[in-house]
């Protein structure tokens, strides 16, 4: 263990924070730690360090991140990396990044990133010089700069948060980054809203000023507008970008929401009937076809007709009854693309379609689980009775559940007790008032909903 410097020792008097004090305590903040992050596990607070970077922390140690591994690992080749960024939602938007940041920055010697949904960076631009010097720590295309992989960082911590964040020099939990700082939004759809990516600028101090922040926000929302445009003028003249067939995909270090791409969505979360969005259009489901899509997309491989209707129909239910059913979707999705309509014997869907409903799954499954519950709007399809939506409903819901209870802070606790289904969540709320400060203004609340909760349950 090293030789500890605690960082109360560094506080002074007036309790003031300046840019110098505050890498003063992350540094000191790092002296706590090992390889194996030893100091969190022991549970130790580190004060002078924000509680935002301190959780951050905390996640990196639990996801194994080591601050002593001085590069980013390359998770796709070039090859792969070309193909990937191709067919990307992303790459509709560069025009937009490289005009309001990339060319202002070869002006300013700092880099600017564009990174999947998972963290990985497919386009890093900007300076060249700091282009080179950035290679030595590999924040480089193709790189996987997620919270799991290289710890606390813009990029991965801005979608961990689900919000834009600036992460000054010694904050970095990678020690090799600590001459560094920046900013990072994350990039969501302007349709469906789903998670794209992350929009980051890095750099030296300038990084991280106060005006920073601001302009990489408004960069993205004037990205969201373009994509929302390029998808209406394409509608508007009958055209849509090509379809996303199946395809071989990149390698994903076992991630397995890394293959999403997300232009081809389908909303379940807390709506009766979905929405499908394609290619920019998007249409209302009836109730039925939005339960098929449902399953079907969450069995990629297909269902035949039997199999399908065990999942579909409450009893029993004859496949006449289901084919005549699939006419019906047919001809909705081939009047939004013909590419879209399923394929039978088995039914399968001969696009790439991933439901809001499993981009949480997959954000549960990689750990971050405040993503999760910044997608998820409520509970699948909540009224439909078939048996394969009700334990998909209920698969995805408890696990959203058991995850912020073991791993939420106050504030992921609090905003799922908002949500209908936590209403009468005992559990939830006493786990939320045990992490509550004492002084805390929330607590008032949570105490009366408790007590609300006694009521009922007495009564």
């Amino acid at each position: 263990m090293k030789n500890l410097v605690h960082p109360a020792a560094l506080l002074p008097p007036t309790g003031g924070v300046t840019a110098q004090l505050r890498q003063q305590y992350a540094s000191a903040g790092h002296e706590q730690l090992d390889s194996r992050g030893l100091a969190f596990s022991e549970g130790l607070q580190l004060p002078g360090i924000s509680t935002l970077i301190q959780e951050s922390w905390q996640r990196s140690v639990q996801l194994h991140a080591n601050p002593d591994n001085p590069e980013a690992p390359l998770a796709m080749d070039r090859e792969e990396l070309e193909a990937y960024r191709r067919q990307h939602p992303l790459a509709a938007i560069m025009p937009v990044i490289h005009k309001l940041l990339v060319l202002p920055s070869h002006d300013s010697g700092m880099l600017v990133a564009v990174g999947d949904e998972v963290g990985r960076l497919l386009w890093v631009e900007g300076d060249a010089a700091m282009r080179r010097r950035a290679e030595g720590m590999m924040f480089v295309p193709g790189a996987d700069w997620s919270e799991a992989t290289v710890g606390t960082s813009a990029p991965g911590t801005a979608l961990a948060l689900g919000r834009g964040i600036q992460i000054s020099g010694a904050e970095h939990y990678k020690r090799s980054v600590h001459p560094w700082s920046c900013t990072a939004v994350p990039f969501h759809d302007p349709d469906s809203g789903a998670l794209l990516g992350v929009v980051d600028i890095t750099g030296t101090e300038s990084a991280v000023a106060a005006h920073t922040l601001s302009l990489v926000e408004a960069t993205v929302a004037a990205a969201q507008a373009h994509l929302r445009v390029e998808r209406l003028q394409l509608a508007a003249a009958g055209q849509s970008p090509a379809s996303r067939r199946r395809s071989p995909a990149p390698k994903t270090s076992g991630d397995p929401g890394a293959n999403s791409l997300y232009r081809n969505s389908l909303q379940l979360l807390g709506r009766d009937q979905a929405l499908l969005s394609i290619d920019g259009r998007t249409v209302a489901l009836s109730a039925r076809h939005s339960e098929i899509l449902a399953l079907l997309s969450t069995h990629s491989e297909g269902l035949n007709a039997e199999e399908l209707c065990t999942l579909l129909y409450p009893g029993d239910a004859s496949t006449m009854t289901l084919r005549a059913e699939m006419v019906r979707l047919r001809k909705v999705l081939h009047q939004l693309n013909p590419d879209a309509v399923p394929e039978s014997r088995p039914y399968r869907l001969p696009m790439d379609l991933l439901p809001d409903s499993g981009q949480v799954l997959n954000c549960l499954q990689r750990g971050a689980h405040r993503i999760a519950l910044e997608i998820y709007r409520g509970a699948v399809l909540p009224r439909s009775e078939a048996p394969g939506i009700a334990e998909l409903r209920s698969r995805v819901s408890s696990l959203l559940r058991e995850a912020v209870l073991t791993d939420g802070s106050a504030e992921s606790l609090l905003k799922y007790a908002e949500l209908p289904e936590a209403r009468d969540d005992v559990e939830v709320r006493s786990a939320a008032l045990k992490l509550l400060p004492p002084r805390s203004p929330k607590r008032a609340a949570v105490v009366a909903d408790l007590e609300r909760l006694d009521r009922e349950l007495s009564a």
